[in-house]
């Protein structure tokens, strides 16, 4: 009688991972009856589906973060490496990108229900993981920005302002009656852009507003980024099932960039031109990215209700849920405003 070949695994994919997100492992001789023991790290790993050949298992918490072995109980030697998002901010409100400043620093916001006053408004995370208040008083925090000075602005969704925090924290307004305003992003000429719920790309210059294009209203917020060839891309959710990544060129022009997503919202560029955007389709979501020529996307992170990320000046990756923003050390140079020629 022949023996079952041994059990070993062959991949994962994705290769990040955060907590309570997938990991595919693929493999040969995999028994599921009884379930195999998988590890992450030292922590064991819910199966949610199998078979011989592959496994999906949920990410456990308590993982310290970093290059991770994904491996079977039973099969000492046989593993693979991941690299793992480690919780770098907790308890928080977050509706679109977190923002990293030219130090190192993370600023996240705990936005609240519409009207409601936080005690705090914003949060800054420092490179050795400290939080502290930095904003208070700021009525629902939605969207954050650095221009090229490397100054933090922050869109209210509840006055429809756009407001300059300086460093002691302190906020002055820079534009008003700008609808819902949701997300905004500074151009390669440091000109303000910012999406009004209501279906208006609005561009502030020289204390003016103008609309310089339309896309489809959101049900929740707009999200924007630039990327290198300086056209605007839009995300935001509706009640279709499923919603677009719009583009919109420096003349105002809109196409639809892909439309293959559920509900995408955070963007990012990498300094490689990678597009980079968040699905937060439970069950379906995750992180994914596009290459520079639009091919894509491929999928990074695994996890449902994810709703945005931020490069840091070091090769770091903040990847924020509604509640949780995760760090990962993915050593890819973002696409910064204060770094932009």
């Amino acid at each position: 009688m022949t023996s079952p070949p041994p059990s070993r695994i062959t991949g994962v994919r994705p290769l990040w991972g955060v907590e309570g997100g997938w990991l595919t492992i693929s493999g040969d001789g995999f028994t599921m009856e009884p379930l195999p023991d998988v590890m992450i790290g030292n922590v064991p790993a819910r199966i949610v589906a199998g078979s011989g050949r592959e496994m999906r298992v949920s990410v456990p918490a308590g993982l310290d973060g970093g290059s991770t072995p994904v491996r079977l109980q039973s099969v000492p030697g046989e593993s693979a490496l991941v690299q793992i998002g480690a919780p770098l901010a907790t308890g928080l409100h977050v509706v679109d990108n977190p923002a990293f400043d030219r130090n190192g620093n993370l600023f996240v916001t705990f936005s609240g229900s519409r009207g409601q006053q936080s005690p705090v408004s914003i949060y800054v995370v420092r490179p050795d993981g400290s939080r502290a208040p930095f904003v208070t008083d700021l009525p629902n925090p939605t969207s954050l920005a650095f221009d090229r000075q490397g100054r933090l602005h922050v869109s209210s969704r509840f006055d429809g302002s756009v407001y300059r925090i300086d460093d002691d924290g302190s906020a002055d307004v820079v534009a008003t009656d700008l609808g819902v305003a949701c997300g905004i992003a500074f151009d390669a000429g440091g000109n303000l852009f910012v999406g009004d719920r209501a279906g208006s790309i609005l561009r502030v210059e020289d204390g003016k507003t103008s609309v310089v294009a339309s896309v489809p209203p959101s049900i929740a917020a707009f999200h924007l980024a630039f990327g290198q060839d300086g056209s605007l891309f839009v995300t935001g959710p509706t009640l279709n099932t499923r919603d677009a990544i719009h583009r919109v060129s420096p003349t105002g022009a809109v196409d639809v960039f892909y439309d293959g997503f559920g509900r995408p919202q955070g963007m990012a560029f990498d300094a490689a031109g990678r597009l980079y955007v968040v699905d937060a389709i439970a069950g379906t979501g995750g992180l994914y990215r596009f290459g520079a020529d639009g091919s894509g996307p491929e999928l990074l992170i695994s996890a449902g209700g994810l709703v945005g990320l931020a490069f840091g000046p070091f090769g770091t990756l903040a990847v924020a849920s509604s509640d949780t923003v995760y760090r990962l050390d993915a050593g890819i140079g973002g696409l910064l405003p204060f770094t932009r020629p």
